[in-house]
């Protein structure tokens, strides 16, 4: 056999059909097989056989006996060889027949088509034309099967050339597969015309048609096709409905989907365990998980598939225990897992945060050798990125060979995640340097990085990547762009692309809205979202948050309580612990402590932390000590190891004076071991980013800084800053002082003024909520120096101009 690639070889249409001579290797013509042939126990043994180990046992009887020219085991051999894979063994039971028979070259020629090459199958395909054999249909099928499977449209074009030369192009069983090919290699409109030019249609015909618009993606045409199959007096299969359930599935009619399951009831399908499947995983897409738990509960008999399909349909739906309880129950079962099964049970884990299960399924992927599969170890991946282990992922990440864009995807995402905001850009930059070209899912992972650090330089870059790459009409590239730009502060720009874009998703306009509402914009909010409420987009939970967001930081308290009414009264979006927290802000921020405190007593569900937290914040802006001290309580009990909500009560304390409450706070974090979060400002200068925490002199410029803070401090204060140390004790009032004007942003400040020229803003990050002094101070360095400071704290933005703050001292 020829070792030549298929392509250097003749193809099927240059050689020429052989003239058919009278030749003596029909069966009919051939001499009667002794009886003693067909009774010899080799015989009946090799009839009885049913693996190619018992095979191999009995090939030796056979040449002991000197059988092994007689026709009968020849065939027998070579069909056993053909049906067990073992190809290279039938070729050599094959070449040395003399008068080989026809059926034998059927027989080698289906067995090259189902277990070697579609280049080894053709090669012997022109060899049987060589040899004067004439094909019958079903060779005919056999490689059209292959090119369907391996995707060769140029190969299966030529076999259907070789088809219709050889008159079966009316033969309902070749032009089916025919229909298959160019189905299977995506020529849909190609595999209509053949179908539609057939002068018999069988069920199989109908049933490949249907399958090829389904796969093909074309759900509604392929819904179509079964109604004109009925018409048409073709009663639907299992293979139909198999074949249709997953196109019910991708269009969300569930109703259709019960008619079929009723369908199946009537006619008696519903023990087979290949529909019952299609039925779970049909349920299971059309969010009706509960209806799909109980066809797989009602199944006698499961595949694997049926329970993938199961685990699958509970994460999708978000319900990831469930999801792990049925991975469980199929381990107890002592069903083996596949890769599809350690991949959903890791998405699993990856929603419920379980580390501890995900290293579980992470060992039990090595035990069943899949270390080597890389969508397992994508799957890994993201698994321990949003179990916060995302050096784990790295180590599974460096040692995975054959990285695909999807993996580069999954380690970008994982990092920008876990606030690894320069891990994420340095493996977008490797990723980039590899020749590997970005898609909408690697944007969409990078963008919300940049727009952490919240440097407009880069965002821009990225912008200009997006529009080189032709991923800037991505509908989820540009929302992210919108929310990037928002978040550098660059509010009018993201306004400029939301107007640009000719398609919108509700979470573009989410994006918009909370751009305005942290920008403290909050009229333009309100109008942007009623602007949505006219179109076609409904808002969703995530808009309303925003929108209470944005009322809450511009002090619209009235237009925020009407919005919380009307999400449940006109859209039924029952509220969520981030939309009672929202509200509890909203009124908290205004001085409306009571009605907070009311607002919380009476909600529907337990109250958060985000909700207390609130309280808490609004009880240290307004000096309220009491209802400060009950949400502090409330605080203590559900997150006793955070040592912020400690700060907060301390400071309440101080500013009413209460300096021996003060010191029993500070004495419990010392014993529990607790901390403050340290205040961390950023600045970035000219691609480089400059971290400052408080009070530190570690930065090369820092004899500068605090100098030049030591001068600024003098003209603001000439100007009118008078400093606010009413949360510090136990120092004298010029240390206060002291403490005060090293915060983290006033360092970043610093810098960013000696460090650039007359006119260029400022734009600083800060990891905590800017405290009122610096908030004051950095009113007056804005109105001193003439330039424009922008922070963005951990709450919202701050534009500093002349003197004053977008804010309105509202914050």
């Amino acid at each position: 056999m020829s070792s030549q690639l298929i392509s250097s070889s003749p193809t099927i249409t240059e050689i020429p059909t052989p003239k058919l001579h009278s030749r003596s290797h029909t069966l009919s013509q051939r001499t009667q097989i002794p009886l003693h042939v067909y009774k010899h126990p080799a015989a009946i043994l090799l009839e009885l056989s049913t693996s190619i180990k018992e095979v191999y046992q009995i090939l030796p009887h056979i040449i002991k006996s000197n059988l092994y020219t007689e026709h009968l085991f020849q065939t027998k051999l070579l069909s056993l060889f053909c049906n067990h894979g073992c190809i290279a063994e039938a070729a050599r039971v094959f070449e040395p027949i003399q008068d080989k028979p026809e059926v034998l070259y059927y027989t080698l020629l289906k067995g090259y088509a189902k277990y070697s090459s579609l280049h080894e199958a053709l090669l012997f395909f022109v060899r049987m034309k060589a040899d004067n054999v004439k094909p019958v249909v079903y060779n005919f099928t056999y490689l059209l099967k292959v090119c369907g499977d391996k995707g060769e449209l140029r190969r299966g074009k030529e076999i259907h050339g070789q088809l219709i030369k050889n008159g079966f192009s009316s033969n309902v069983f070749a032009m089916t597969g025919v229909v298959n090919v160019y189905a299977k290699c995506r020529q849909i409109e190609e595999a209509y015309k053949m179908f539609d030019r057939m002068p018999e249609r069988d069920l199989v015909s109908w049933n490949t048609i249907i399958s090829g618009f389904a796969q093909n993606g074309l759900a509604k045409l392929a819904l179509g096709l079964v109604v004109k199959m009925q018409e048409e007096g073709k009663r639907p299969d299992s293979v139909t409905l198999v074949s249709i359930l997953p196109s019910v599935a991708d269009m969300g009619l569930v109703k259709i989907g019960r008619s079929i399951h009723g369908y199946v009831l009537r006619a008696g399908f519903e023990g087979l365990v290949n529909v019952n499947t299609a039925l779970v995983d049909m349920y299971s897409k059309c969010r009706y998980i509960g209806i799909g738990r109980l066809v797989f509960d009602g199944m006698k008999r499961r595949t694997m598939v049926s329970w993938n399909s199961m685990i699958d349909g509970y994460v999708r739906s978000g319900y990831a225990e469930e999801a792990m309880a049925i991975f469980e129950k199929m381990l107890d079962e002592g069903v083996e897992p596949t890769d599809v099964t350690i991949m959903g049970a890791a998405r699993a884990c990856a929603d419920l945060g379980d580390l501890d299960r995900g290293m579980f399924v992470h060992k039990l992927s090595d035990k069943l050798k899949l270390g080597t599969n890389v969508s397992v170890m994508n799957s890994l991946i993201s698994m321990y990125s949003k179990c916060k282990r995302v050096d784990l992922a790295v180590d599974i990440f460096k040692k995975l060979r054959g990285k695909t864009l999807v993996s580069w995807n999954a380690m970008i995402l994982g990092f920008a995640q876990n606030g690894r905001v320069n891990d994420a850009l340095n493996y977008f930059y490797e990723m980039h340097s590899r020749n590997m070209r970005p898609d909408t899912f690697t944007m969409v992972s990078v963008i919300p990085a940049l727009a952490e650090l919240s440097v407009t330089r880069q965002a821009k870059w990225i912008h200009g990547f997006c529009i080189r790459s032709c991923l800037d009409d991505d509908i989820f590239v540009m929302t992210a762009l919108v929310d990037m730009y928002a978040k550098c502060g660059a509010i009018h720009t993201a306004r400029k692309l939301f107007d640009r874009m000719n398609e919108r998703h509700v979470t573009t306009w989410n994006a918009m809205i909370d751009g305005y509402g942290t920008h403290g914009l909050g009229k333009a909010a309100l109008e942007l979202f009623n602007e949505m409420q006219k179109g076609v987009m409904k808002p969703n939970d995530v808009t309303f948050l925003s929108v209470l967001s944005a009322c809450s930081h511009a002090g619209m308290v009235e237009e925020g309580l009407s919005y919380f009414t009307s999400m449940k009264r006109d859209y039924g979006i029952e509220p969520g612990m981030d939309h009672y927290g929202a509200m509890v802000d909203l009124l908290g921020r205004a001085g409306r402590l009571n009605e907070a405190w009311n607002f919380i007593r009476k909600m529907p569900i337990e109250p958060g932390i985000n909700v207390y937290g609130a309280m808490l914040g609004a009880c240290k802006i307004h000096k309220n000590v009491d209802l400060g001290e009950k949400a502090a309580n409330k605080l203590f009990a559900l997150n006793p190891d955070e040592g912020g909500y400690h700060v907060l009560l301390a400071n309440i304390y101080a500013t009413a004076s209460m300096w021996g409450e003060v010191a029993k706070v500070r004495t419990t974090m010392k014993k529990k071991g607790l901390q403050k979060t340290p205040g961390c400002s950023v600045v970035e200068l000219r691609n480089e980013v400059h971290s400052f925490y408080s009070g530190t002199t570690n930065h090369p410029q820092s004899k500068r800084i605090y100098a030049f803070l030591e001068e600024l401090g003098n003209k603001i204060k000439a100007a009118g800053y008078a400093p606010d140390t009413s949360s510090i004790h136990d120092v004298e009032d010029d240390v206060k002082e002291q403490l005060n004007s090293t915060h983290s942003e006033r360092l970043a400040i610093a810098f960013g003024l000696l460090n650039t020229s007359q006119g260029t803003p400022i734009h600083i990050r800060k990891n905590l909520r800017v405290c009122g002094d610096c908030h004051t101070a950095t009113k007056y360095i804005s109105l001193v120096t003439g330039r424009e400071i922008v922070v963005r704290d951990m709450q919202r933005f701050h534009h500093f101009k002349n003197g004053t703050c977008s804010c309105g001292d509202y914050w």
